[in-house]
């Protein structure tokens, strides 16, 4: 038996919500223990290594979940300290003023929020300066950008430079009237930063810790003031209810040892999928029956362009966006974002187009330009996420939505090949590709029709917060980050001293 642990607030995750509250919670002297199931993340050669992170998978978890049908996969998530930022792409763009009220579309609708985009612009402030964030404008220039929302402060850093190759894309997509724009990043190419603009960012683990993960900018600041703690290995399978129905304990395993941790506040920030199971495993908080019920996870595809007449010599090619469709393709309903995304290499491509020799891809990779279609899906109470009779994490997925998926993807192609592109070719995300999962506990006012209220708080026990994606009513059509970590800044003022 681990020797029991205790402190005021304890946080069940050490990602972008968990490791951002822990931040909040210190900057007032709160008592704070953070468990992490996984270990920190070794820096080594293989964190550059396209075989070492994409085929043989090796920062993944050996964690299995399994569709309705009992076919199991290995899902998009990592159990690392620092948790999915770890890895991820560095994308931070604010959700859009219009993505927190009711939006009807012809087949689906995505329901308001029970706070505004103006309630949370304070927070998205607060968090670009903690992420270093870079985008357009600087802290010289107060012109906003068409297509991004209204903000009270400018930019902490200028927006990353385009390459040549992208540069010239850029152009061409302007010539068609299109208003392309930098990509808000959180990485530290600050005066003096770490960040050596290098070609292994999307996607793979940062050598020099210049990627704005949860670990670097907000959890070991964190850990610096002396008012947080950190364990790791530590595993929580379900939290215990006292007398009176309150949260009392944590309880799960420490190293394989068994773990008993007690508190006064609990928040669950092990991401939607894994904090909607460990609600379910604990029977608490759930009178509605809504817990893990409302799964979203962005309708995305990634595309490949090829113009076999321009090799593509970019290094870091992450540094645009596309957002003329966001709000209407042309016929008075929201479309969605074209990003760029990392430079994909031709071990990258071999995972998705496993039958394809490397003599194939090499060449069609060193011509290609990638990027990420992203629009938005609707919550569906049948999509969710619940636990078989085994105990199992399963996962009940139908895309919605998706018409305008499809729409959103016949703009993409017809814009890319009259700029150019001449071979196009797709990556639908499937059910194990679930990096912007949200929604499994949502936040609301009506306490019988939302698990959590406005600030996180569970409607049923009074001393348990929900601080991650689960709680977002609904997805919009931006990478969630930011506004997670906007949202645990919000929440870690309100969480009682």
């Amino acid at each position: 038996m681990a020797e029991p642990l205790s402190a005021d607030v304890v946080i069940i995750g050490s990602g972008m919500g968990g490791s951002t509250l822990a931040y909040g919670l210190a900057q007032r002297g709160i008592d704070v223990l953070v468990l992490e199931r996984g270990h920190h993340l070794p820096k080594e050669p293989q964190n550059t290594s396209p075989e070492a992170v994409f085929v043989e998978r090796r920062y993944k978890p050996k964690d299995t979940w399994y569709a309705d049908d009992g076919t199991p996969f290995a899902p998009g998530v990592h159990y690392i300290v620092g948790g999915n930022t770890k890895v991820y792409g560095s994308s931070l763009p604010r959700l859009r003023e219009r993505d927190f009220e009711e939006t009807v579309y012809p087949n689906g609708v995505s329901p308001k929020w029970p706070f505004s985009y103006a309630d949370l612009e304070p927070y998205y402030c607060q968090v670009e300066a903690l992420y270093n964030v870079h985008g357009t404008p600087g802290p010289d220039d107060s012109v906003t950008p068409p297509f991004e929302p209204w903000r009270s402060q400018p930019y902490p850093y200028r927006a990353l430079a385009h390459e040549p190759y992208v540069a010239e894309t850029l152009d061409r997509l302007s010539a068609q009237g299109l208003h392309p724009s930098t990509t808000a990043m959180g990485v530290d190419l600050r005066p003096g930063g770490r960040c050596i603009r290098c070609g292994t960012c999307d996607g793979f683990p940062c050598r020099w810790d210049a990627k704005s993960d949860a670990e670097v900018c907000a959890l070991e600041p964190a850990l610096a003031t002396g008012r947080v703690r950190l364990v790791t290995g530590a595993y929580v399978d379900r939290l215990e209810t006292d007398s009176s129905g309150r949260i009392a304990r944590a309880v799960g395993t420490l190293e394989g040892e068994p773990l008993e941790v007690r508190g006064r506040v609990f928040a669950s920030s092990g991401g939607a999928a894994n904090s909607a199971a460990l609600l379910l495993r604990s029977g608490v908080a759930n009178s509605t029956g809504l817990i893990g019920t409302r799964y979203m996870v962005h309708n995305n595809t990634h595309i490949a362009a090829i113009d076999p007449r321009r090799p593509n010599d970019v290094v870091f090619q992450k540094t645009a966006c596309v957002n003329d469709f966001y709000d209407d393709m042309g016929d008075g309903y929201p479309g969605g974002t074209l990003q760029l995304i990392g430079k994909v290499q031709a071990s990258m491509m071999k995972t998705h187009a496993t039958k394809a020799p490397l003599s194939v891809l090499k060449p069609m990779a060193a011509r290609s330009m990638e990027w990420l279609v992203m629009t938005e899906d609707t919550p569906d109470p049948r999509n969710r996420i619940y636990l078989d009779s085994a105990g199992r994490l399963t996962v009940s997925w139908t895309r919605t939505n998706y018409d305008r998926h499809e729409l959103m993807l016949a703009k993409a192609r017809s814009v890319l090949k009259k700029a150019g592109y001449v071979a196009i070719f797709e990556q639908r995300f499937d059910i194990s590709m679930n990096s912007h999962m949200c929604g499994t506990a949502v936040a609301g006012e009506d306490p019988r029709a939302s698990v959590l209220d406005p600030w996180c708080r569970s409607h049923d026990v009074d001393n348990l917060y929900v601080v991650d994606s689960a709680f977002f009513p609904s997805s919009g059509a931006q990478n969630p980050a930011l506004t997670i970590a906007a949202n645990a800044l919000r929440v870690a003022e309100v969480i009682p001293a």
